[in-house]
């Protein structure tokens, strides 16, 4: 069985255009090493759907991963600063 191979959205726009540029869809499908019909296919939805032409199965996880790395983040900077405010405020014996 082979591994299924995916590509990123830039990877996708790059191709598209390249095609466009060159005016010859299988002649740059085969040097970047994809199939005619993928290229038709990606061509196909980035006109259809330019706003968001390859949604995938990636993006609401990848979208949540960033969110959540985010908030991640901003949980680690503000439990810094507690921990910093309890020590100015402990009382040290001296």
């Amino acid at each position: 069985m082979t591994e299924r191979r995916s590509f990123t959205e830039e990877f996708k726009r790059e191709a598209v255009r390249l095609a466009k540029e060159r005016g010859n869809v299988s002649a740059t499908a085969r040097d970047l090493g994809v199939s005619e019909n993928t290229l038709q296919n990606w061509t196909k939805q980035l006109q259809q759907t330019p706003e968001n032409p390859f949604p995938g199965n990636g993006n609401p996880r990848d979208k949540e991963f960033a969110q959540l790395q985010r908030e991640l983040r901003r949980l680690k900077e503000e439990n810094e600063i507690l921990k910093k405010a309890v020590g100015i405020f402990t009382v040290r014996p001296q």
